[in-house]
């Protein structure tokens, strides 16, 4: 940025230069000369001056002619002219205004109105480059904004897929931590939660369609926010089944107090609605089974649909001992019961031979918390 304006003076004649020269310079300005269009034009081009004071009647190319394409060339920022004619045809005057320049002064020049104008010129002029400044700025502005809009509406997005298996609260924490490596394919100690309802295969089988959507979408009602509020890890539901998880893909130090705690409130959830289903003439109850235990988790699908799942034994058992509760019991295995027996009351059932288990499997019933 210029410390002083500079001023383009052209004029053929060297005297009109020197005058003016001497006068601006006496006005703190710094001075540039041209000797006709041609010159002026290449000048503009080089210096890009704060104004250009332009004559008239000029060899090779005049005042008017210079002007015009000075104004018309899209690659020069807007630079003031002010036209200096001998001339006092006012026509004269109007062509030179018609053809870009911004005023005029007539020869000879007096001191006052150049003075007066230049300055006038050169406010315009700052006005100009504020303006082009302010307006480089904000397209900077907006294209950062529009960048952080992309950012955060791709977070959202992600944050939109994670809640389809995590509780928002995980979801927003893995993505603000840039952790999509958590759901890569890993190995942890897990705590799983599986859950159905008891008598709903006959239930669906002879139930209007229009009754089993009702029910399951009251099943699915009641045990969802519960899943948030204690932060598991939906692995799916299908049907009346729903299987949770604890531990990933976040450590959870309390994993398995915790889901018991949860199963406590679906018992209990489930259980206000069961009575209303009977009272429809549904006969349906409730189990649960949970287990913990190693497992592989990660992502699994194709590019439109991902899910986030765990494999391994643990998962299994869960399932089994789900299937083979009574409505309104919670079955758990011997690390379950190990680890809450200090606030659950457990009742032991003794070995339980599952499918898909080669030995016998220790079980308990969870009553409630002591």
């Amino acid at each position: 940025m210029r410390e002083r304006p500079l001023i383009l003076v052209v004029d053929d004649v060297p005297d009109n230069v020197e005058i003016l020269e001497m006068r601006l310079k006496s006005q703190g300005y710094d001075i540039a000369t041209a000797g006709d269009g041609v010159a002026a034009l290449e000048k503009v081009r080089e210096l890009l001056p704060d104004l250009v004071l332009l004559d008239v009647m000029m060899p090779r190319m005049d005042g008017v002619e210079a002007v015009k394409r000075l104004k018309s060339d899209d690659t020069l920022p807007f630079i003031p002219v002010i036209m200096v004619t001998a001339k006092t045809d006012g026509k004269d005057v109007v062509l030179g205004l018609e053809s870009g320049g911004d005023d005029y002064l007539t020869k000879p020049v007096d001191h006052t109105a150049l003075t007066a104008r230049v300055r006038a010129m050169l406010r315009i002029k700052a006005l100009h480059d504020t303006v082009r400044e302010q307006r480089a700025e904000l397209e900077a502005w907006n294209g950062k904004l529009e960048e952080r809009v992309n950012a955060q509406r791709g977070e959202i997005e992600r944050v939109g897929r994670l809640k389809r298996f995590l509780a928002p609260q995980l979801a927003e924490l893995v993505v603000s931590s840039g952790g999509d490596s958590l759901l890569e394919s890993h190995r942890r100690d897990i705590v799983v939660v599986f859950c159905d309802l008891r008598g709903y295969t006959a239930f669906a089988e002879t139930a209007e369609p229009e009754e089993v959507i009702g029910v399951l979408r009251e099943y699915h009602a009641a045990l969802g926010p519960l899943v948030t509020r204690f932060e598991g890890t939906l692995d799916h539901f299908l049907g009346d089944g729903l299987m949770v998880f604890f531990n990933d893909p976040l450590p959870c130090p309390d994993a398995a107090e915790r889901a018991v705690k949860m199963a406590l409130a679906m018992r209990a959830a489930v259980g206000e609605r069961l009575a209303d289903w009977r009272r429809r003439g549904f006969d349906l109850g409730f189990g649960i089974g949970i287990a913990q235990g190693y497992a592989t988790l990660g992502r699994i699908g194709f590019a439109e649909r991902m899910d986030y799942t765990a494999i391994g034994t643990v998962t299994n058992l869960a399932a089994r001992l789900c299937g083979e509760a009574r409505d309104g019991q919670i079955l758990v295995s011997q690390r379950i019961a190990a680890a809450v027996e200090g606030f659950a009351a457990l009742e032991e059932i003794g070995n339980l031979v599952l499918k898909g288990l080669r030995e016998p499997v220790a079980a308990y019933n969870v009553g409630g918390e002591n």
